[in-house]
């Protein structure tokens, strides 16, 4: 999984390149305002909800002795809690909105690397790609969310923490790379099928969400570019993977 998570994050390399190559700067505009207007709707919301989450954590302690040092901790756990859940919606959000947009752009990239005309696999409306990525996303949100808390309360627990702060990373990298991985999926695979593919070749999400993430972290124009380079790394990969599988099952 190790060399996956690898190949995942090497993808980005030549995104921006293939990106200018095809030409397919135009078709991410749209995307790119909406990561932008969500952005700013989302983390504004967590900024003013910060303060709030950590004076209600704070109650917990009913006790006298240690209360400023919990209180302290639990204003650091609320902020931090906001920001992941921002993080959780801002991705899944962005992603479903996007998917009638992204998809042709994966389509136009897999054609460029097999050679194959577009249109050769599952042909989807565009009403039929949103409902398709909100779904995905939607059952993505649930289940990250699931995962998340538990691992957050985890921040509670010293040295366990450092841990868990890791885990929790991955945990985000995997269902971002989950979502830019079934843009080009859906022409292939029916909902559970992707779900499966995804999950045996989880180490290639892993890379491209690590990424992800870490574009997150950059002001204003790490929110702008993450969808192009994000998707774009993704098809290529996911192409390889399924030619890789075709091969095999031909063997």
């Amino acid at each position: 999984m190790i060399k996956n998570i690898i190949l995942g994050i090497k993808a980005y390399f030549g995104a921006f390149s293939l990106i200018s190559k095809l030409k397919l700067w135009k078709y991410f505009a749209i995307p790119m305002l909406i990561s932008f207007i969500t952005a700013i709707a989302i983390f504004t919301s967590a900024y003013g909800l910060s303060d709030n989450v950590g004076a209600f954590i704070s109650k917990i302690w009913i006790w006298d002795w240690g209360k400023e040092t919990f209180a302290t901790i639990s204003s650091f756990i609320g902020g931090l809690f906001i920001i992941v859940i921002g993080l959780i919606l801002f991705k899944h959000i962005i992603m479903a909105l996007s998917a009638p947009f992204m998809s042709p752009v994966s389509e136009k990239i897999e054609a460029h690397l097999t050679g194959n005309a577009p249109h050769s696999h599952r042909n989807t409306t565009f009403l039929e790609q949103l409902w398709r990525g909100i779904r995905i996303n939607g059952r993505n949100l649930l289940m990250e969310l699931v995962l998340t808390i538990p691992i957050l309360l985890l921040k509670f627990i010293p040295f366990i923490n450092i841990f868990s702060t890791i885990l929790l990373f991955l945990v985000q990298a995997y269902y971002a790379g989950f979502g830019n991985m079934d843009y080009t999926l859906e022409r292939h695979f029916k909902y559970q099928q992707s779900t499966a593919f995804v999950r045996k070749n989880r180490g290639l999400a892993i890379g491209n969400g690590v990424v992800f993430i870490l574009f997150l972290l950059i002001p204003v124009i790490g929110v702008i570019l993450v969808l192009p380079l994000s998707v774009t790394a993704a098809t290529t990969k996911t192409v390889e993977a399924l030619q890789l599988k075709t091969k095999l099952q031909n063997a």
